[in-house]
């Protein structure tokens, strides 16, 4: 069963998230000493993020609605907004995504060749279809690239009541939680393999988020519950989709 979890989880999965499957998803009652045991016996293990160097020394911005306080327990109260790129053989992936602080979920995404304005308003235009925030209710914070300093991506903002949010420059603490969520895509699916196509990648991030993050990822911040099902047990039971 523990092989069959590891496998499942594409071959990411660590004891915790292991045992968490096990005791939650499937009902088994096991010791997390065990399960430990046994995956270091059968040479299964999680993958690893490698340690980077890191930023402290920004100063705050007057846009900065959040000041890092990234900890919110209501859906659509804080969007967080960033962009990530990835090379092919046939040249640079970008991806931008919006996440839900509260559940983790990533409720828009856009992929595209190039980092132009479109591909960060194209990942907000998914989110608002998505969730219909309630107007001025819903802070969406990003830093303070280009893409996100343009005119159109304001209006964007402007026109689905959204408040604009922008923290320190150059600080990877100002978006961490975004900044957590591109690492883990980055050693679960990004660095696994050479990427021989643009189409090949796209279609892999799309398949990873839609089909394994959203849906049965395990986040320990959310008590071992994927972004999904948090979000089934966050909501009222009449609670529109």
């Amino acid at each position: 069963m523990i092989a069959a979890v590891h496998e499942e989880s594409r071959g990411t999965y660590g004891w915790p998230r292991v045992h968490a499957e096990l005791v939650l998803g499937l009902g088994e009652t096991v010791n997390r000493k065990r399960v430990a045991r046994l995956m270091r016996e059968a040479g299964l293990q999680g993958v690893h993020r490698r340690k980077g160097r890191k930023n402290l020394v920004n100063a705050a911005t007057e846009e900065d609605l959040v000041h890092r306080q990234f900890a919110v327990v209501e859906l659509d109260q804080l969007w967080l907004t960033d962009i990530t790129e990835h090379p092919t053989a046939e040249g640079k992936v970008y991806c931008a995504a919006v996440m839900d602080a509260c559940s983790r979920r990533i409720i828009g995404w856009s992929i595209d060749v190039s980092q132009k304005s479109e591909l960060v308003i194209d990942a907000i235009g998914m989110a608002i279809l998505r969730r219909r925030p309630e107007s001025s209710k819903t802070i969406l914070h990003s830093d303070h690239g280009t893409q996100y300093t343009s005119w159109a991506f304001g209006k964007r903002l402007r026109d689905a009541g959204l408040l604009g949010s922008m923290g320190t420059v150059g600080d990877c603490y100002d978006n961490s939680m975004m900044e957590s969520f591109w690492g883990t895509m980055q050693i679960e699916l990004l660095d696994r393999k050479a990427w021989k196509s643009r189409k090949e990648l796209a279609n892999a991030i799309f398949e990873w988020i839609e089909c394994w993050y959203n849906p049965a990822r395990r986040h320990s911040s959310l008590g071992m519950l994927s972004p999904a099902d948090f979000e089934t047990r966050l909501r009222p039971p009449d609670h529109g989709a």
